[in-house]
């Protein structure tokens, strides 16, 4: 399987159309369907669905199309690393994150090693934390920003300054909206939108021990502004870090007892990195050992 051959996959998925993709790539068509016959051989499946007027991808071809755009994304990333000069650093970090109070650390952080490497760039992506441990396993991210507990038999890890303090954002409308917390008993009966994953086995499943079953889980999402949207929109009571932000008509309200989790920049273990991603990390574990933290 040739990279170039991934590259007409590609064309092809995304113009619908041999005759379209040939043109784009300045190919004749009957080369273009050689190559694609030749690539469905060598797998042993079919690509595509053809028709008269346009082609669609089969369900084996929206595999490969996930993992031809992995394969292709890693390939320009690692062109990238070699293409960086010591002497003056430079290429491109990629890094995930989850939405946090603590995200302002990795902003800071961030900002303060472009003063001192302007000619670094970098990709962000958010996430969740299994996502973004997901990701760093496939070599598509160099560091992620992520909920603690980490995996320390994988990862290499810096603990952030400051923990996240889980509450309920509830509607000004709700009959808790006048409570100054938020304890297990309040929510039995109520209908809560949290974050994706184990309820059973999550911190807030824990934390609501006995009265867990007593509970509706009517929403999930991955990220917390989705929640808050559903939230406003009356479905439920929002279960969710505190963020720096806010949301309109939601009040947050702490837990009671106390819920916090604490967050880390994480990295593979046993992971050769680009200069510029080894000098981050570097940068980043002194950076967060010098800092005051204004909580």
């Amino acid at each position: 399987m040739e990279l170039r051959v991934l590259n007409y996959f590609l064309a092809i998925a995304r113009e619908e159309s041999f005759t379209k993709a040939a043109n784009m790539l300045h190919v004749t068509q009957p080369t273009l369907s050689r190559q694609i016959a030749d690539l469905e051989q060598e797998l042993g499946v079919k690509l595509f669905i053809r028709s008269n007027h346009h082609i669609i991808l089969t369900e084996d071809g929206m595999i490969l199309k996930r993992r031809a755009q992995e394969i292709l994304s890693l390939v320009d990333k690692t062109k990238q690393d070699f293409l960086q000069k010591d002497e003056t650093l430079s290429g491109t970090i990629s890094i995930g994150s989850g939405e946090f109070r603590s995200t302002k650390y990795l902003a800071k952080i961030i900002e303060e090693f472009h003063k001192k490497y302007p000619n670094v760039k970098y990709e962000i992506y958010s996430g969740n934390a299994g996502n973004i441990r997901d990701y760093i396993e496939r070599g598509l991210l160099d560091i992620g920003l992520m909920s603690e507990p980490i995996d320390i038999r994988k990862y290499n890890f810096v603990n952030m300054p400051i923990n996240e303090q889980w509450g309920v954002f509830v509607p000004s409308t709700s009959r808790l909206s006048e409570k100054a917390v938020i304890s297990p008993e309040d929510l039995v009966g109520m209908s809560v939108i949290t974050a994706t994953g184990d309820f059973n086995q999550s911190r807030i499943g824990k934390w609501l021990g006995e009265y867990k079953e007593q509970v509706e889980i009517v929403a999930t999402a991955n990220l917390p502004y989705n929640e808050a949207v559903l939230a406003q929109e009356n479905m439920g009571v929002m279960l969710s870090i505190k963020l720096n932000c806010t949301y309109e008509n939601l009040r947050f309200l702490p837990l009671s007892p106390v819920l916090e989790v604490s967050t880390a920049l994480a990295w593979k273990k046993e992971q050769t990195f680009s200069t510029a991603t080894s000098a981050l990390i570097d940068f980043s574990r002194q950076y967060l050992k010098s800092i005051t933290v204004d909580k």
